[in-house]
């Protein structure tokens, strides 16, 4: 049976390089994973999607609109422009973060104040956890994704997996430490 997880977010959270541990995680326990990522205007602040499914055999990379297992937002516009691809009974990872998008920037746009809000309204299974103060908690902001990837791990049962290892071998060494404990931050919020 293949899962789906779909991580999305704005260029410069990290959201390519949680999806490729975890991907390198799947890989190690056997799975069979395909994973596609879409960076648009990441450098100037733009959406960022990478979508990972695994199982014993994928056939694609793409996750069809209402397939997803898991959406992970680390950004909580994101996760409200992305829930037509949930699942019925699909789970809600959300970081309560506001990044400003350039139209609410220049005065075009508003961003919606009841976000999270609309995400509960729209599913029943959401967690809102706020990863970006937790990662400052840690001495280290630039964890929050690490932290996110943690509840991926702990929402799909993927706890049986050395992610000690993977992040050891995958992450500069200077960052080793923290993202370890960003990741069991992470399991601990879901």
């Amino acid at each position: 049976m293949t899962k789906s997880v779909l991580l999305v977010g704005v260029g410069g959270q990290g959201t390519i390089l949680a999806s490729k541990l975890l991907t390198l995680g799947l890989m190690e326990e056997g799975y069979d994973v395909k994973m596609s990522e879409i960076h648009g205007m990441s450098q100037r602040g733009g959406s960022v999607s990478s979508q990972v499914r695994y199982g014993d055999k994928v056939w694609s990379p793409v996750i069809e609109k209402g397939s997803a297992d898991m959406i992970v937002s680390f950004e909580k516009m994101e996760a409200l422009r992305w829930l037509e691809y949930l699942k019925k009974d699909g789970k809600v990872v959300v970081n309560d973060h506001e990044m400003m998008p350039m139209p609410v920037i220049m005065g075009k746009a508003d961003y919606a104040a009841d976000i999270i809000d609309e995400i509960k309204k729209a599913c029943h299974d959401v967690t809102v956890v706020n990863a970006t103060e937790e990662a400052v908690k840690l001495g280290n902001g630039k964890v929050m994704n690490i932290i996110l990837l943690g509840t991926i791990i702990k929402a799909m049962k993927l706890d049986n997996i050395d992610w000690d290892r993977i992040v050891r071998e995958n992450v500069k060494p200077a960052f080793v430490e923290d993202n370890l404990k960003a990741i069991k931050v992470g399991m601990d919020l879901v």
